[in-house]
């Protein structure tokens, strides 16, 4: 039964026989308890933690014969009804030492280095940090030597982050730097889901299979939705750490009420306010195009920002143009289609979303039309980025940040132009700019820039 190391699951999702789960159980080899329990206010389930009454229903179940309750909350990942028993692995769960597991070759900068010892610190010594990194800053590798002492120890590391897209891109680069240590991958769809190794990358959203699984727990892109939003996922980092463990968050863009605890010390943090190439972050401008959804309903573009996108394809540079919404999405790309047929859109719901992305990664796409779904973790060297309707409300501080984030990046390409077109500017784009320019600062007053 070593399949279900680090797993906690609903009885009848087990490949064993009844008789011997029993035996298992008997010896004290599985644990068992409720998937639902009864609370004076109603029910809290215990894989996800909800406890909202008005996300449990009830069912006539086969299973006891009764009207059974069940969560809705987390009802995607399969049902947990009050006759639902969830079975883990009691004893400890097997670890192997890997002598010098990295095998990385880069060199940090020194905000990285910095940066790098004080989480290999805090990896050691059990405890909770933030690493406020701008975006490009090279989160990732400062990872590394952190991650190498862990698996040097035989302690088991999870890397945990919103979006399934981010996690794809992570495995290829994660392999390259520790080519001796089994890895695994968890997000909806993958074969690996579930299957424990000393190193996995999983959505947040698949720790809810997990219990007491992780020795070093690290959480991207901590401000992100569904994450930022949404307390079962914050329950299901708590289930899946062990007890006794380190907790790492990694953000370029916490929340006002993170920045306030850290400013009071009441937080523990270090912050990154360059990039690994030592230039500063590109600013955004902001530009006025008057009503663009008139004008998208009568069939045409802004003329300013027409002009912006013919002159990427002109210089044959390639760009994103974010816009707030799909149907708007759909709109814009069907215009510009007319201009180059190679210009595609992408959204959370498009079937071809990833298959397009990677063409636009391998340089076959001049122009990425896209909602918020692509504000992080998709990186391309030399791009050019706008934003069409930065007054939206879903264009907030955090997301703003994020998409003037993805230019730039490239120690071969720091610069870059970001355009905020608009009908009228919002305290959220004003936000996002003062935030670059505070982080160009910090990093000149550091000595962290090279010009």
């Amino acid at each position: 039964m070593a399949w279900l190391y680090g797993q906690r699951l609903p009885r009848e999702q087990l490949p064993f026989s009844q008789d011997d789960i029993d035996a298992a159980l008997h010896a004290s080899w599985l644990h068992e308890q409720p998937g639902l329990i009864k609370t004076s206010q109603g029910w809290r389930c215990v894989r996800c933690g909800n406890d909202d009454r008005s996300r449990f229903a009830s069912f006539p179940c086969a299973r006891c014969g009764t009207d059974c309750c069940y969560c809705r909350k987390c009802l995607s990942m399969g049902r947990i009804s009050s006759c639902t028993r969830l079975v883990h692995v009691k004893k400890t769960l097997p670890s192997e030492r890997y002598a010098a597991p990295l095998g990385w070759n880069g060199t940090l900068s020194a905000a990285q280095e910095k940066a790098a010892m004080e989480v290999k610190q805090a990896v050691l010594n059990g405890r909770e940090l933030l690493v406020w990194a701008v975006c490009g800053a090279g989160k990732t590798e400062l990872l590394f030597p952190a991650i190498a002492v862990a698996l040097e120890q035989g302690w088991r590391v999870g890397l945990a982050t919103p979006r399934t897209d981010v996690v794809r891109e992570l495995a290829p680069r994660f392999r390259q730097a520790f080519p001796r240590v089994p890895l695994t991958v968890w997000y909806g769809g993958s074969e690996e889901r579930g299957r424990i190794a000393p190193l996995v990358l999983s959505t947040t959203h698949q720790l809810l299979r997990a219990y007491r699984a992780f020795d070093v727990m690290i959480i991207d892109e901590v401000d992100a939705f569904p994450y930022s939003v949404e307390p079962m996922l914050e329950y299901a980092v708590s289930q899946a750490r062990k007890e006794q463990s380190s907790l790492i968050y990694l953000t370029a863009t916490p929340s006002r009420a993170w920045q306030l605890d850290i400013r009071r010390g009441k937080r523990q943090a270090v912050v990154i306010p360059a990039r690994y190439h030592g230039q500063p972050l590109p600013v955004p401008s902001f530009e006025w195009c008057g009503n663009w959804r008139k004008r998208l309903e009568r069939g045409c573009l802004p003329e300013n920002v027409l002009a912006w996108v013919l002159r990427r394809l002109e210089q044959e540079k390639q760009a994103f143009l974010f816009v707030p919404h799909i149907d708007e999405l759909e709109a814009v790309t069907h215009l510009l289609q007319q201009v180059d047929n190679r210009i595609v859109g992408v959204h959370a719901e498009a079937p071809d979303r990833a298959e397009y992305v990677q063409a636009f990664r391998d340089g076959s796409v001049p122009l990425l039309v896209t909602t918020t779904i692509l504000e992080r973790g998709v990186t391309v060297p030399n791009i050019d980025v706008a934003v069409l309707g930065a007054e939206d409300r879903i264009f907030t501080e955090s997301a703003l940040v994020q998409i003037a984030g993805r230019v730039g990046r490239s120690a071969s390409f720091p610069d870059g132009d970001i355009r905020f077109f608009h009908h009228g500017k919002t305290t959220e784009m004003v936000r996002a700019r003062r935030h670059i320019l505070r982080m160009n600062e910090e990093a000149k007053k550091r000595g962290l820039l090279h010009r």
